[in-house]
Order: C-alpha cells, then sequence, then structure tokens
C-alpha cells in the first residue's frame, strides 16, 4: 500500500559519516498521510530497535539514547522523503537499518505501520 525505499547504506570507518534516505511512495498510485516516519536497526543475533523518528506535522524529533548527539533525522515533506545523517559512527552501530511509515493509506481502514527493506550499515573498527 506504501513503498518505502532505502538509500545509503554501506561501509564506513569508525568515526565517519553516512546519510540514509527513505522514500515513500503509494502503491498502484494511492495517497497517504504520514502521521511519523522513523528509523529502525536490527544487529545479528538482536531484536529490531527504535532509532529516531519525526512528526510528519511540525517535525518533531525524538532519538534513541545512544545516537542522542550524532545522530539527525530530517524531512523533506514535499518528496515524501526522510533521512537519517549518522556522524561519529561506532562498530556498534553495525545493523540493517529500516524506515518505517506510521499513517493512513487511501482506501484502507485505520492506520497502519510501513516498513521498507532495508539498508546495511557496517562501521569498521
Amino acid at each position: 500500500q506504501v513503498q518505502l525505499v532505502e538509500t545509503g547504506g554501506g561501509l564506513v570507518q569508525a568515526g565517519g559519516s553516512l546519510r540514509l534516505s527513505c522514500a515513500a511512495s503509494g502503491a498502484s498510485g494511492r495517497t497517504f498521510s504520514p502521521d511519523a516516519m522513523s528509523w529502525f536497526r536490527q544487529a545479528p543475533g538482536k531484536e529490531r530497535e527504535f532509532v529516531a523518528t519525526i512528526s510528519w506535522s511540525g517535525g518533531n524529533t525524538n532519538y534513541v539514547d545512544s545516537v542522542k548527539g550524532r545522530f539527525t533525522i530530517s524531512s523533506d515533506n514535499a518528496k515524501n522523503t526522510v533521512y537519517l545523517q549518522m556522524n561519529s559512527l561506532k562498530p556498534e552501530d553495525t545493523a540493517v537499518y529500516y524506515c518505517n511509515l506510521n499513517g493512513a493509506v487511501e482506501g484502507i481502514r485505520g492506520r497502519h505501520d510501513y516498513w521498507g527493506q532495508g539498508t546495511q550499515v557496517t562501521v569498521a573498527s
């Protein structure tokens, strides 16, 4: 119903930076209305964890403590795109990063979560 495409992952040395992007589009031309878009990550052998979120109206942001001061989430509402700027990367940031959209889609009752396919971020020590 909503397609999310993440780009920007890769291999970087500790202390380096990466910028992830996530572009949202409605499947079959459906319109959608996000309440918020977020980034989650999942490291090998661990559960998926919340990283950052941004509200679609107002731009309020929130972060997990471990990335505060290093990661910045932002959005371009006109492009239905959310970004995650990651600076001062650490080996423990290594994970598959997933984009999430929570909101409503034309023709579907209620508000739901939609996920991208994920992009690998590897930080070498």
